[in-house]
């Protein structure tokens, strides 16, 4: 094949024509970017958030939302019912700034719960979905810098031991449900991004956009925005070979 040939393929290997994806944590956000990305590649997206309704205020084609919790026992049945689905984000997370001597058991739990096993539940309802259909899919679940490193000046050692926990999650994941299925699980492990819930922080300690810009190598912060790409490409043939991987994208704040 030639390189004039394979340029030629690109545009379908990114595609997501037909495809049906889940998103958690959807209605803003990283979640929220990802899914209008998806969207553009071609697909019909499923927005799973907590919040009553999407921040969006005129939702494009083939976005769905559905306002759940990802602990309830609705979660399986919701999916259940979406039909054929063929990949899957799992984007939903809480954080929570507390010094570990501080920080109290119902609270700690809490962060596990919707960080860890909130994206076990999600990734198992879509797979047992994909089973049911014989749907080869890709899933990918959003870890974090924070889930290989300690970082500096922030005290979250239970949001990082969660997002450590959700790497090793995809991994095994993917060595479960690859051999027999077809199933893909990757990981991406974010810099710190700008969100809405970031910006209040921000607010309280607007030195802290200085300081987190000059931990990294391009010396500023990232957009949610920035990660669409990545969505697109796990999510698609363009990464058919590709499972069990973390994909970091920080800025080179863990390269240092």
């Amino acid at each position: 094949m030639t390189s004039e040939s394979s340029l030629m393929l690109l545009p379908t290997l990114f595609s997501l024509k037909g495809k049906t994806i889940v998103v958690t944590g959807a209605a803003r956000g990283l979640g929220l970017a990802q899914s209008l990305a998806l969207i553009e590649a071609g697909a019909t997206v499923h927005a799973l958030d907590l919040l009553p309704s999407s921040t969006l205020l005129s939702p494009p084609p083939g976005y769905n939302y559905h306002s759940i919790n990802i602990l309830s026992p609705s979660l399986g049945p919701l999916i259940n019912s979406l039909g054929p689905i063929h990949g899957c984000i799992a984007a939903a997370g809480i954080n929570q700034e507390t010094p570990a001597l501080s920080y109290t058991e119902e609270d700690f739990s809490r962060m596990m719960a919707v960080n860890v096993t909130g994206v076990f539940m999600t990734c198992q309802a879509v797979a047992r979905v994909m089973v049911k259909y014989g749907t080869r899919g890709s899933m990918v679940v959003i870890a974090s810098m924070s889930g290989s490193i300690a970082n500096r000046g922030l005290i979250c050692s239970a949001y990082n031991a969660s997002k450590g926990a959700v790497k090793q999650l995809a991994k095994n994941l993917a060595s479960e449900w690859g051999p027999e299925h077809g199933i893909r699980v990757n990981s991406i492990s974010p810099g710190y991004i700008v969100t809405d819930m970031v910006e209040q922080l921000l607010a309280t300690k607007p030195e802290r956009r200085q300081e987190w810009a000059d931990q990294n190598m391009l010396k500023r912060l990232s957009k949610p925005e920035e990660f669409s790409g990545a969505a697109v490409f796990l999510l698609s043939e363009a990464s058919s070979f590709m499972t069990g991987a973390d994909l970091v994208i920080d800025g080179g704040h863990s390269a240092w």
